[in-house]
This record gives C-alpha cells, structure tokens and sequence, in this order.
C-alpha cells in the first residue's frame, strides 16, 4: 500500500508527566506546560503519575509510552520490565537524573528540550554579572539598613573591558556570548573539549584550556553538564588560578564545584564573588552557609525561570513525543544511535502502528 492510500488512523500513544508538575490538589504548578501541541492529536492520550517519588518505579511506567520528567530519578530499575515505553523526556536540558545507558539498553530514546533554555539562562547569567559588579544586593541592604554613608565601601565596576571565559559551549553558553556583544567586553575564550572550531570562528570566541581560562576571564560561567568528566571539574585548585577580581556563576549543576573550596575562597576573599543556582545537594531546606557572605547571590535553581522559559521547554518535551508518536525523529536525542538499531524499530513500529519502512 503507498502513503497516499494508507488510512488516517492512528494507534493511541499514552504520555505521563510526573506528579511534581502539579501541586496537592492536582492542579499545574505552572501556567503552560506545553500541552497544547497536543491540541487536535486525538491519538495523544496525557496522564500524570498519582504520586510523586524521587526515583519512578517501573509500575509507573508499565503502561506508557512515553513519559515527560521533571526532577524524579530514571534508573535501571525504573525500566525494568517497560516493554511499552519509548521515550523518557527530561523538562529541561540537564539530565543527570536520567540513566541514559539505561535507557539504550532498553530500547527507550532519552530526550532533552534542546534551545528551550538558552535565552532566558543567558539572560539571567548576565542579570547576575551586572549584580555582581555593581553589588546590588549590598547596596539595597544599605538603604533598608539606613547605612547610606557606607556606599562609598562598595565601588563597582563595568563590564566594559572584561573578559567573559565560558565552560561549555552548548546552547547557552552561544546564546550568553551573542547577547553580550553590545557591552563592549574583550574577546571571549571558552573551555569545551566537544564543540567544533566553526562556533568557535562563528562567535570570535578563543579556544583555551581550562586552566587559561581560569587565569584570564573577569567571569567565569559554567553551562556544561553534570556527568563523570565534569563532575568536580572546579576544586580548590582550579580556583587558586581564578584572578583575584573575578567572578564565578553557575547556573549548571551543583556537583561541577566544589563546594567546601568555593566557600574558603569566597570567605578569604581570594576570588571578587559568585552567583549559584545549584548546589550539591537539593532542595536546600534550611539556611545555606553560603548565606553568610555578602559576596554571594543565590537562587533555588530556579533564576532563569520565566512564563517564556516554561511555555517553551514543555512545548519542546511534547513535541519531541508527538513527533515520535507520527514516526518522526524527534530532536534533542541523546542516544540517537537507536534509530539504527532493529531492535528498537520493531518496537516502534510496534506502538505507533507505523510500518518500519515509514518511520525516519
């Protein structure tokens, strides 16, 4: 049968989103989630899990094809046994609680929303340089604290003339480098082992090691993500390469720094200060000791969060499961080596009633 006779039908694909998008009373913690890409997909089946576990069990996903996650782990044990399930898509591009070799060994894709975050994790990154440097958080407490006299302690500076350095080249950290374009900043250098030399040419962005960047930037900014060769990645020593005047802010992963090192450094005063939206451990339920320097922002992994930044990583996590559910490649695929593999175009070939021959 060719495509132009084959029926209009298709097989129901069931999706789950995990219980933490919505709050006690079953309602959506968020304004827009992104389902209305679903709009018009009567094939779409959406539920969400009953209740909220740190790590999914695999009942949960018995019956699913496709399940949209929050913060809730994916292990081995959370597919053992899912013969139905094809996708796991993580809201968001970090995915250090996905096992994603898991995931290939049974037979699932492993999605992130690629390019739903790079504008507004950029923005914030350089809402936190200029805080930084103009030390707003200080001066706001001077005014509340009727300490007006004191301003004179706190002298800021511009970003005019600094150097931007950049671990991880990846969305963000391109979108980070093009925004700043207009703040006439030295040329940027970047640390990224992966990224091709042409976006390095691209942006008039320098290549460097680590430890380069480390002793030329002004600002030091981390969007890598978290895995076994970041992990660590800036301890005590890398941070003694910091110049004294700069800054560090990250807005990645917690476990990329080291957290008793960056506290002594920021303590003794050795680097100008930091900006971190993720720690080591989260959520934070009680007073960070990072709270007591005045050298510091924090924010509970959520600084680059806007109605924009929502709208667009869930219309980007449902996507990528409608596209898959008509047999198209979704991307953002961090284990596209699966669409080679029969094993898994039986499969889905299988749940999508799509014969093998029409999917991408």
């Amino acid at each position: 049968m060719n495509n132009s006779a084959r029926p209009t039908f298709r097989a129901p694909f069931r999706i789950a989103q995990t219980a933490d998008f919505y709050d006690e009373a079953g309602q959506p913690k968020f304004a827009d989630l992104g389902l209305g890409v679903f709009e018009g997909q009567g094939h779409i089946v959406v539920s969400k899990f009953s209740e909220h576990r740190e790590e999914i069990a695999a009942e949960q996903l018995a019956d699913v094809h496709g399940v949209i996650v929050l913060t809730p782990q994916v292990t081995a044990d959370s597919l053992a046994g899912c013969t139905e399930l094809l996708a796991v898509g993580r809201f968001g591009v970090g995915y250090d609680n996905v096992d994603v070799a898991a995931c290939t060994a049974n037979n699932v894709l492993a999605m992130i929303t690629a390019g739903a975050v790079d504008r507004p994790v950029a923005e914030a990154t350089i809402g936190w340089m200029l805080a930084l440097t103009h030390h707003m958080l200080v001066k706001d407490r001077l005014v509340r604290s009727g300490q007006w006299d004191e301003r004179t302690q706190y002298m800021g500076c511009e970003l005019r003339d600094r150097t931007l350095g950049v671990i991880g080249l990846g969305g963000i950290g391109r979108t980070l480098v093009a925004l700043l374009q207009g703040f006439a900043m030295q040329q940027p250098v970047a640390f990224d082992p992966l990224a091709p030399a042409e976006v390095f040419e691209e942006l008039g962005v320098r290549r460097v090691g680590l430890d380069e960047l480390l002793g030329t930037a002004d600002f030091v900014s981390i969007h890598c993500p978290l895995n076994e060769q970041t992990r660590g990645l800036i301890g005590a020593a890398e941070l003694e390469r910091m110049q004294r005047g700069a800054y560090l802010i990250n807005t990645a992963r917690g476990g990329i720094v080291e957290e008793d090192a960056l506290f002594d450094v920021l303590k003794s005063k050795r680097i100008a200060g930091a900006a971190l939206d993720c720690f080591a451990e989260e959520p934070v339920k009680k007073p960070h000791r990072y709270a007591e320097l005045e050298n510091v922002i924090l924010a509970p992994h959520s600084i680059a969060w806007t109605a924009e930044l929502f709208r667009d990583i869930g219309r980007a996590a449902c996507q990528g499961m409608l596209d898959l559910s008509l047999g198209k490649r979704p991307i953002g695929v961090l284990n596209p080596e699966l669409f080679e593999q029969e094993s898994f175009r039986v499969k889905w070939s299988r749940i999508t009633a799509i014969p093998q021959e029409d999917l991408a």
